[in-house]
């Protein structure tokens, strides 16, 4: 099991104007993806862009130790040799997913599709996380959830389907992490797989599995949802993958530069797919100078530069049907919410409670601590915006690498600095975070 034994706390404060030209992490979502379906198929993979935090990088080691050829060749750039749809081998130790649920949970529906037993395993922040939402699907597949702790809790034993069947699952939440793993046991079943989400959660898997060959269709289901169904037993054959900057990324240095008066800053290469977009959504409709240009796309995926200026913002009300366009931004976008005039309503977020942290608890405790009005209503989060937040706080990161940027955020606008208990966990997903916020102006010790 992986922890984090040294602490590493920060400070930020004030600083001027940001400014420049980045480009934020490869997307992890598609990282993550792109290794798994890349080690589930005949041939070479070759991926440009790769995000090289821990997270994706223990996906890598996962996808070696069931048996594909994994090698980085360059920065940034990854080759997958692959062993075909059900072909992992039994690993001979558990797979470590560090803080990773996105990870664990992916190849948790791959190797259930697998006739092999697999341990699964993280850190502490992990080990806290639910799977059953997950393993309950992946059982009426066929796969079967041996030793976990309460709640299909890590460290558990999977063993994987001899004969998987294809089942018609209706996601009980929107979450992309179940209705992924379903989809990726389902490769391995004969027939169609149906997964049926009363809200649209991000297609990426969808979306990744036609690249790589899959016949999958996608149709609208009622009023926001969505119906998949994929035919089981194909034969994925490698491709060449160009991982855009990742939303979820670039979502913080974004609320940096309209929170930091003067700021203009450009990000290049920056998903814009329709069901990953909400804070840009949000934010546009809370005053936000916010400009796409350099439109293009790559493995169905859409991307653009965006140039974001320093806005007054005004507080909005956030309907709940764009939480899954949205779920990891909510933290910052509190951040951006505490800024602006105004109260801002953020409804159905009962999905953050089961993250790396309860994340809502989180959020307003962050807020709190440094001045900021806010209230929790049942699943919603109300932020009381006065223009400016006094600052001042110590923020209690609770391993969870969306806090710990998002604060440090709050400190570059905030009237006095902001410290945060722990900065060790942002290696997660943003490794070079720190140093390209410095190279745009901002003032962390």
């Amino acid at each position: 099991m992986t922890d984090s034994t040294t602490k590493s706390p920060l400070e930020s404060r004030a600083s001027g104007p940001l400014a420049g030209k980045v480009r934020v992490p490869g997307d992890k979502s598609i990282s993550h993806r792109a290794l798994i379906l890349g080690a589930l198929s005949v041939g070479e993979t070759r991926i440009s862009g790769l995000l090289e935090g821990e997270d994706v990088l223990n996906t890598a080691k996962a996808m070696q130790a069931l048996g594909a050829q994994v090698e980085r060749t360059g920065p940034f750039a990854w080759q997958v040799k692959g062993v075909g749809v059900a072909g992992f081998a039994q690993p001979v130790s558990p797979l470590d997913f560090g803080n990773s649920g996105t990870g664990c949970r992916l190849v948790m529906g791959a190797v259930a599709g697998c006739p092999i037993t697999a341990v699964f395993d993280g850190d502490a922040s992990l080990r806290s996380r639910p799977m059953r939402r997950i393993l309950d699907p992946l059982e009426l597949m066929g796969a079967k959830a041996g030793e976990a702790r309460e709640g299909g809790r890590l460290p558990l034993t999977l063993h994987g389907a001899r004969d998987p069947v294809p089942i018609l699952y209706r996601t009980p939440v929107a979450s992309a992490q179940i209705k992924s793993a379903v989809l990726l046991a389902g490769l391995a079943a004969p027939g169609v797989t149906t997964v049926i989400e009363q809200e649209a959660s991000r297609d990426h898997t969808e979306l990744m599995l036609k690249h790589f060959g899959a016949e999958i269709v996608s149709a609208n289901e009622g009023s926001h949802g969505r119906k998949i169904a994929l035919t089981g037993q194909p034969e994925l054959h490698g491709a060449e993958v160009v991982v855009p900057a990742d939303p979820s990324s670039a979502a913080f240095p974004i609320v940096a530069a309209l929170i930091v008066s003067g700021s203009d800053v450009a990000f290049s290469d920056v998903m814009t797919n329709p069901l990953r977009t909400g804070l840009l959504t949000t934010l546009r409709e809370m005053g936000a100078a916010i400009e796409e240009s350099e439109v293009r796309g790559d493995a169905g995926e859409p991307m653009a530069t965006l140039r974001v200026r320093a806005s007054k913002l005004r507080g909005i009300e956030v309907p709940p049907e764009r939480a899954p366009s949205m779920i990891d931004e909510y933290l910052v976008l509190a951040v951006a919410a505490s800024f602006a005039e105004g109260t801002t309503i953020m409804r159905g977020l009962q999905e953050l409670r089961v993250k790396e942290s309860d994340r809502l608890e989180a959020t307003a405790a962050m807020l709190r601590v440094n001045g900021v009005k806010v209230e929790i209503a049942g699943d919603d989060l109300i932020v009381e915006g006065r223009g400016h937040v006094p600052g001042g706080g110590l923020v209690a990161t609770h391993m969870d690498h969306r806090i710990a940027m998002s604060a440090l955020v709050m400190g570059l606008a905030a009237d006095k600095p902001v410290k945060v208990d722990d900065t060790a966990f942002i290696a997660t997903s943003f490794p070079d975070f720190i140093p390209m916020m410095r190279s745009l102006g901002a003032e962390f010790s």
